[in-house]
């Protein structure tokens, strides 16, 4: 099972305030303890929402693009990490151990194919297939 772990913003990471060398240090130590243990597929903090944007769709198949910074703090993503566990226990006793002293996380689990049923037909797995077989390669 994989999972999606969201760190929620907070009003210094939405200000551009950095983590200290020791809370850097610790966040290491952690993601090394998640490497070892053979979870960690991938993670990253992200800049505030002041460098970002969001684009918004319409039905009409027409979009508007909106730049940051976005006032609800609460509702925005400071970063990530995506785990590989064997069970949604599993993955909370990972997040209870993340070194943080203060904020939010949200932990989320990624669809797998199976999850779409008969919609998923060879067809489509085998383009999956394709597509990630691709990003692999693009990436060593």
């Amino acid at each position: 099972m994989r999972y999606m772990v969201i760190v929620k913003a907070s009003e210094d990471s939405e200000r551009g305030v950095l983590p200290t060398e020791q809370e850097l240090a610790e966040m290491g130590s952690y993601n090394e303890e998640l490497v070892k243990a053979g979870v960690l597929l991938a993670g990253e903090g992200l800049h505030p929402s002041s460098k970002g944007l969001r684009v918004r769709y319409a039905r009409d198949g027409s979009s508007t693009v909106v730049d940051g910074p976005f006032t609800e703090t609460k509702e925005l993503v400071a970063g990530y990490w995506v785990l590989q566990v064997s069970s949604r226990e599993e993955v909370l006793e990972w997040v209870r151990r993340a070194p943080f002293r203060d904020g939010e996380v949200e932990v989320r689990q990624v669809f797998e194919a199976d999850d779409f049923g008969a919609a998923y037909t060879p067809e489509i797995r085998e383009q999956e297939d394709r597509i990630r077989a691709a990003v692999e390669q693009q990436q060593s």
